[in-house]
């Protein structure tokens, strides 16, 4: 009885959520992949980036999906989201040189309805349709989230000699993950003051931390893993056939 209650309740907020556009940056080089573009490489026969857009296009919370790539491979992102059969709506749009100009040219193209944008790589396949809404539900009290997993390892930081030159406390570090959640104008403004300094970030979080936003983060799943070396590519089959998904 409780349980219904409390998805009832849900729902009911749900319902009154703002509009939430997912960008999808596939716009990089693969370069770690041997010269093959991770996100037209099949796992378990279907391409990465297929299954990536239909996991987004699966979450509930998510109104549109804006994927922004290379000008030179528009036609064939635009066949692989055909191919993923979206229920959706979706855009291609050129994506820039770097991650930031791209997440950028797609949040510009995002509705004007859109008070949230949710970013998430292109190359990670694997993350399911409900965490992805549990970030958005984050975002929406914290204006910035993002999933993140304990670091399990002892992290060293080192010179360009391999000299060990600290040890930080491992219980203080996460691994960040997509999706990273953001109301609309501070990721815009963040993208836009990042370019203007000529600076660079591995991450959309860590340019709306440059603005002084707090950024907080929710508990992520690590078989929500990003394809970049073609050992990814292997343990992402073997999660999938885990899953019993082919």
């Amino acid at each position: 009885m409780m349980s219904a209650f409390w998805n009832k309740l849900k729902r009911a907020q749900d319902s009154c959520r703002p509009f939430c556009s997912a960008i999808v940056p596939a716009a990089g080089t693969s370069s770690r992949m041997g010269g093959e573009n991770k996100l037209f490489l099949p796992l378990c026969g279907v391409p990465v980036l297929v299954r990536t857009l239909r996991a987004i296009d699966q979450a509930e919370l998510v109104d549109e999906i804006i994927v922004a790539t290379q000008e030179s491979l528009l036609l064939d992102v635009a066949d692989l989201c055909k191919q993923a059969k979206l229920t959706k709506r979706v855009r291609v749009v050129r994506g820039g040189a770097t991650r930031t100009e791209s997440v950028l040219a797609a949040a510009m193209e995002a509705s004007p309805k859109a008070q949230l944008l949710a970013v998430h790589d292109g190359a990670r396949p694997l993350v399911r349709p409900e965490e992805f809404d549990e970030v958005i539900r984050y975002a929406c009290k914290t204006y910035a989230a993002a999933p993140a997993v304990p670091v399990t390892d002892t992290v060293k930081v080192a010179d360009a000699d391999g000299r060990v030159t600290a040890t930080p406390d491992r219980s203080t570090l996460f691994a960040v993950q997509t999706p990273q959640v953001f109301r609309a104008e501070i990721l815009k403004s963040a993208l836009q003051a990042l370019l203007n300094s000529g600076d660079t970030a591995t991450d959309d979080c860590a340019a709306v931390e440059r603005l002084g936003k707090q950024v907080y983060l929710i508990d992520g799943n690590r078989e929500n893993i990003k394809i970049t070396t073609p050992i990814d590519v292997v343990i992402a089959e073997a999660i999938l056939a885990q899953r019993g998904q082919d």
